[in-house]
This record gives C-alpha cells, structure tokens and sequence, in this order.
C-alpha cells in the first residue's frame, strides 16, 4: 500500500490583475489585513517562501478557494518595506509551479497545502522551431513599442535558451490579460507554452501596426491642416481681389448688421465697431477670434434700451398676491406702497427689497407674484456659496474661458433692461482669496451707483437702476451691514398651526393632488388629520416638511389606485401611523404642577417659537450659582443679572439673605441637549429664582419673556409673534411681556389675540407680581393686563 501524497503548506498571498511566473522578479504593494498577515508570516519562516495566486476578480476584496486560479508559484520574499501607513512594499521572485489543493484560514492569515509541477521538459524540432518564431515576432513587437532601451531588451530575450524561461520572460514583460498569463503559467509542455506565447504576440504586433497606422495618419492630418491654412489665406486674398464674401466675410457682416438694427448708444456702438474691424482682421483659427465673436454677440443680445411695458395696477396686484399667498398682510402692503410709488412717478429708482424669515416661508414664490403683478421679466440666481467675486462682475476677456457675471448673463436671458431679479440665500455669500461677492453687491445694489455698473468682461457701463432686485435670507446675522444698509427689510415670520391649514387647503394639498394625478373624488383629508399631521409630524416656521407630508399621503393614495383599488382615499387622523408612522413631534405642553423654583419662559427659533421651563433648586452647604442646559454666554449673563438682583432685593421681597450665605443655588434648562442663548430669558430666570427662594410657585398658566437689568428694568425682545404662537401650542394662555413689545401684537391673528390674555411690565416687580400671586400683596403691585 502506497503512502498517502505529503503536500507543503505555505503562506497564501493573493494578488489582482498580475501573474508571477517561475525564475521572474515581481514588485507588490499589500495592503489587506488577511495579505499582511500572510507576508509576515512567511517572513517569519526560515526560508520566506509564500505562495503567488492570481484572483479570478480583481473586484473581490476578501477572496476564498473559489475566487482563485489553482495554479500559482511557490516564491521567496528577497525585500521587504514599510511604508508610515502600513502598506508594505516587498518584491518576491517564483521559484516554482504549484497546484493549490487546499485553501485554509488559520489566525486571520491563508495559508495553501500545494502540490508542486514539474516544469516542462519536452524537447524536439517543433519546439525549436516554434522558439526561434517566437525570438522573432518578439523582436518584431519590440521594435515597434515605444519602450525605453528596446536593444537591451531584445538582448535579455535571446539570453534565454529554455523555452519555458523565454515564454515566461515575454509573458512579464507584456501587458496580457489575466486569463492570458495564467494560461501561459498552466501551460504543462514547452510547446503548448509557445504555441500560446506565438498567438499572443501575433495579435500584439496587430495592434501595434494599427496603432502606428493611426500615429501617423494623425500626423499627416496636422500636415494637411497646415497647408489648408496657407491654401485658405491665399484663397482669402484671391476673395478680396475678385471682391467675394467667404464665409468669414458673411460672418461678419451678419454681426454688423445685427449691430445697425440694435438700439445702442454712441459709445456702445463705437466700441462695437472698433472690435468688429479687429474681428474681420483676424483669421478664423486664431484664439481672439472666437473671444471677440462671443464678445460681439452678447453686445448685440443686451438690452440696451429695451424695457418691457409695465402696467401697475393696484387692485389686480393686490388680487395676485391675495390668490398666491395666504395672509402676510403686512409684508402685501409694504409691497402695494412701493408699487404704488412706481406708479406714481415711473421715473422713480427701482426699491430693493429683502424678503427675511425661516426657510419655506414663501420668499422666493413672493418674488414671482410681484413680477406676475407688474408684468415684468423675473430672473432668479442663487447667492448661497458663492466665493469668487467674478461671478457677479465677470471675468477679464484677457483669461481663457472668460464669460461675463451673472447680474448680466441674467439681463441678456431676461431679455429687456427692467426685469424682477431676485438674488435668492444673500445671507450664505462666501469670502475668501477670490474676494468678497459681497462688496460686489454694494455697487449692484446702490440706486446711486448700478447706473454705470461695470462688469469686467462687458468692459463698458450697463444700467441697472430700472432692475427690480428682490433678495432673500434665512437671517440677517451673516448679511455684512453696509449691504444691509442698502436694503428695505420685509420680515416673514413663521405661521401658525390656523395658517397652516389654511394654505394647505388651499395651496398645498391641491398642487399635490395635481403632481399625483388625483381627483377631489379620490382622494381627501380630514381637518383633524391634517391638524395633526401639522402638530405632530411637522416642526418648522415654513411648510416644505407640512408640502413633503402631505405629498406623501397623496403618493400612497396615487399607488391604491394604480393597484386597481377604485375606493376614495379619505385620510384620517387613525390612518397616519400607518401612512406617516409613527408621530415625529411632541409639543411641549403646559405643566400640570410648578413646584417653587420654577418658570415658564418662551424662545425665538428659526423654525419658530418654542416654550422652556427653568428649574432651580438651592444646594444646602452649597456656593455660588451653578448653570446647566448647555447655556450661550449671554443666558448665562442674564441668569447671574437676575440672582444678583434677587439678592439685592432680598428684604423687600420678604426673603431671609441668611439663604444666599449657607446655601448654592442651581439653575438648570431642559433640554439640556440643545444649545440656548439669548437676553430674553431674563425674567424667566428672575422669576424662578424668586419663586425658589420665598417658596412659592409661579402661575402655571403664565409664561414669560423679556430682558433684565440689574437696576430691575424689563427691556424688549423680539420674536413676539413666534413666541406667543409657541405658548399657545402648549396651551398657555396669559403671557407677560416688556411694556415696549405692546406694539408687536399687531402681528399676530386676531383670533391668537382674542384667546391670550397679555400682560406688560417694565419693571421686574411687576413680572414678580403677575407671575407669583403671594408677592403680589407684598409689592402692593397692579400688573397692566391687555
């Protein structure tokens, strides 16, 4: 009985896109986990022998048995390097052929069992014959590659006298294919080895003499080109003399002509023809020559002195802003007082309004009614993100590639010199080494000055000042105040839950209904669900989420019926677990019990308003004032303002000053997670601490807002209408607020004002008497209700 076949086991390296052949030399970069593990353990052997597989695809990062050849070479490791970010650099030369048996994974590093092949041995004429033919049509291909030192090369082949060495040879030194050199190292004989090298070459000398061919029909072609100048110059001045028009010539009276019948000015049209003349000078291939054509054709495109009729009437624009845009009462008049300027006095400068407020707010559909309303062209560009100042002025026709700025690539498509553009995202220009498309602005948007505005590539002034620009922001904090300066503010602010529903009956829910292709017979929402889906699936001062909800129910109504369901789809409040999941938003809902130390307090957020609760305790044995809530250095200031005066205060406020000495106090304002600032909270903190120290609660139904001083006045805040809208959702009824921000009201619905009851204070006695009932016979105080 014979014995059982012992089979090597050998480090495992696979490797992509290259073969190692027996005796040849191989660079590698390893860069694999399960790669490095091999080399080092193959280095860790005595004689550094790893296996060299190729993979059947290179695609694969993590290749098992089956993703390999199973045929490789046995090689030894004769350098290795580090590189700092791991990857090793080694170069291995094969030694011998193996069949790979067995593929095993022992501590995250392959190793193989392998058999060896013996290396082929066969001998005879054809084999002689088939390696001098080889000899040649290698040679044949070198000589015709464009490789570095082809004489040596075509030495080094002939060195080798073993068929199998030179097959190997040309097969490292060729770009094969994958499947090709692994057929070349499977070969078992010398003549199937050569046979294969033989068809490989011949088809790489193939594809050597095409491209050869193509080289050198390319250069021919530059020839011809070249004499077809020369026969085209000469052919121009044969033209000239027989007094023809060669294409060029038609060219150029084409633009002359368009330059007759445009309305331009003198200095204009003298500065068109002068480079008109330098046009019909230059020949067609040279570079200026498609510079000055574009150059020309935009002069002859802009609106000199072309201006689109305008027709101002007062109660159709106010009809179209009334059919567009729901409420925003304010901000339709401000628009209805500039248009009736205009009407007025045509010759007026063009008002530059700012349309700022929270994203979804209408801004940018706001701009589109007021051009409807006027019958102007509306152009619209986006600001946001922009760094290079040429942008917006243009760049020099000295640089290759130059175009003109934007402000003008807008007249041109606009068509006439009075459109409606609105310069949407102001607030989010850039500024870095380019320069600063702010300043650029400045003059853009300056009546005294965007008369002669100057773009670069333009070269010549253009008037702006019968532009109607409309700018839009998400916030003024960003905008550089110059450029403020130079703007009428309109502040859109959030709407409320009412409003929301509103347009989305009217607006929202019909256009998605229309994007779906769904009849009112097919599909419907309920008042209660779409008041929760506003509530509780949506948080925002605009209504891009509320549109983005809605189109969702009308997608999955449009799928019922193309499914073959022929029932309307009638939403529900039930049905949107199902439809939306499961609710996104809690509000924030009015405690049922303040305990002392605690007080309602109202913010300002960009997607609107919001209620905090402030929480205090005293810390017996305690120091000093500890603030938590992931507070800005302003709220923290107030809060330190507001304990300060407590202090201050304490006799008159009946509180025993022992309590400051022996005991810390700690505020805290959930959630602690978002970050707060801002003076508002001032009287918030006041009144907690107040409440914490004599021991008795604030009202539950009351929140509050304003700032502090430490001589104990109540200054004014902003985001009234955010921040009573907020403490109404919560279902907070009676609100204090500075006695200056009485004024605000007037921007709220008049059913918010009807349900709130308000109170106005300009001292902080008065918060301390309207919020806590036991101070209010104390300070012998009467709050000013509303």
């Amino acid at each position: 009985m014979s014995e059982p076949e012992k089979l090597a086991i050998i480090p495992l390296l696979p490797i992509k896109n290259a073969v190692l052949f027996p005796h040849m030399l191989l660079p590698l970069s390893i860069g694999r986990p399960s790669s490095v593990a091999a080399v080092e353990r193959a280095m860790a052997g005595e004689e550094k022998h790893i296996v060299i597989v190729a993979q059947r695809d290179a695609s694969v990062n993590e290749p098992g048995q089956q993703d390999l050849f199973t045929v490789g070479t046995n090689a030894v490791i004769k350098k290795l390097g580090r590189r700092p970010d791991g990857v090793i650099e080694l170069v291995v030369q094969g030694l011998e052929r193996v069949t790979i048996v067995t593929v095993e994974e022992v501590r995250e590093t392959m190793q193989a069992r392998v058999r060896t092949l013996p290396a082929p041995s066969d001998t005879g004429d054809e084999v002689e014959a088939l390696r001098r033919a080889v000899l040649d049509i290698a040679q044949q291909a070198i000589a015709m590659t464009q490789v570095q030192a082809p004489e040596e090369l075509a030495r080094l082949i002939l060195v080798h006298e073993d068929p199998a060495r030179l097959v190997y040879m040309l097969g490292s030194v060729l770009s094969l294919d994958v499947e090709k050199e692994q057929a070349l190292l499977e070969a078992s004989t010398r003549l199937d080895a050569l046979r294969l090298m033989h068809t490989y070459l011949s088809h790489e000398v193939h594809v050597l003499a095409l491209r050869n061919k193509i080289v050198s029909e390319a250069e021919t072609e530059i020839s011809k080109e070249q004499r077809e100048y020369m026969l085209r110059q000469q052919l121009r001045a044969i033209q000239q003399e027989l007094g023809e028009q060669g294409p060029e010539q038609a060219e150029s009276e084409q633009l002359r002509d368009r330059l007759a019948q445009a309305d331009l000015s003198e200095e204009v049209r003298k500065q068109a023809e002068r480079e008109l003349k330098r046009l019909q000078k230059l020949p067609p291939a040279a570079p200026d020559y498609h510079v000055i054509r574009s150059y020309l054709e935009l002069v002859v495109d802009l609106p000199w002195r072309k201006r689109s009729p305008e027709t101002i009437d007062i109660v159709r624009a106010r009809a179209v802003l009334d059919e567009d845009h729901y409420d925003l009462k304010e901000v339709k008049e401000r628009i209805l007082e500039q248009l009736g300027v205009l009407k007025m006095n045509p010759q007026a400068k063009a008002p530059i309004l700012c349309f700022a407020g929270p994203p979804g707010t209408g801004k940018t559909s706001l701009g589109q009614s007021i051009a409807r309303a006027m019958g102007r062209r509306f152009e619209r560009m986006s600001l946001g993100g922009l760094h290079d100042e040429a942008e917006l002025r243009g760049h020099r026709r000295t640089y290759i590639g130059a175009m003109p700025g934007r402000i003008i690539e807008a007249i041109r498509r606009a068509g006439v010199n009075n459109p409606l553009l609105m310069l949407d995202e102001v607030d989010k220009l850039g500024q870095d080494f380019r320069g600063d498309p702010a300043s650029a602005l400045l003059e853009i948007l300056d009546p005294e000055q965007n008369k002669n505005f100057h773009d670069n590539y333009l070269d010549m002034p253009f008037d702006l000042s019968k532009v109607f620009f409309i700018t839009t922001a998400n916030t003024f904090e960003t905008i550089p105040r110059p450029l403020l300066d130079r703007m009428e503010v309109l502040t859109l602010s959030g709407y409320s839950e009412e409003e929301k529903c509103q347009i989305a009956r009217r607006y929202l829910i019909p256009r998605q209904m229309q994007d779906s292709g769904l009849t009112s017979a097919q599909f419907g929402i309920t008042s209660d669900a779409l008041r929760k889906v506003v509530e509780c699936y949506t948080r925002e001062a605009g209504l891009r989420q509320l549109e983005r909800a809605i189109g969702r129910l009308a997608h999955k109504a449009a799928l019922s019926f193309a499914e073959g369901k022929s029932e309307p789809v009638s939403v529900r409040p039930e049905d949107l677990s199902d439809l939306l999941g499961p609710e996104r938003f809690f509000l924030e809902q009015a405690r049922d019990v303040l305990p002392p130390g605690v007080a309602v307090g109202l913010a300002w957020t960009e997607t609107g308003g919001d209620v905090l609760y402030v929480e205090g305790t005293l810390l017996p044995d305690g120091q000093g004032l500890t603030l938590t809530g992931h507070l800005g250095e302003v709220m923290q200031e107030s809060a330190k303002a507001a304990h300060s005066y407590v202090w201050s205060h304490c006799d008159e406020l009946s509180i025993d000053r022992t309590q400051f000495r022996k005991s810390g106090v700690h505020i805290h304002v959930p959630a602690g997670a978002i970050p707060k600032d801002g003076p508002s909270a001032g009287v918030t903190m006041l009144s907690a601490l107040a409440s914490l120290y004599v021991g008795h609660a604030n009202r539950k139904d009351t929140a509050m807002t304003g700032e502090i001083t430490l001589s104990g006045l109540v200054l004014p805040i902003g985001g009234v209408k955010e921040k009573v809208l907020a403490a109404r959702r919560a279902g907070l009824r009676r609100i204090i607020l500075p006695k200056e921000n009485e004024k605000d009201l007037r921007e709220l619905p008049d059913d918010v004002r009807a349900e709130m009851e308000f109170v106005f204070v300009r001292h902080v006695k008065e918060v301390l008497a309207a919020a806590i009932p036991e101070l209010a016979e104390r300070l012998a105080l009467e709050p000013v209700a509303c």
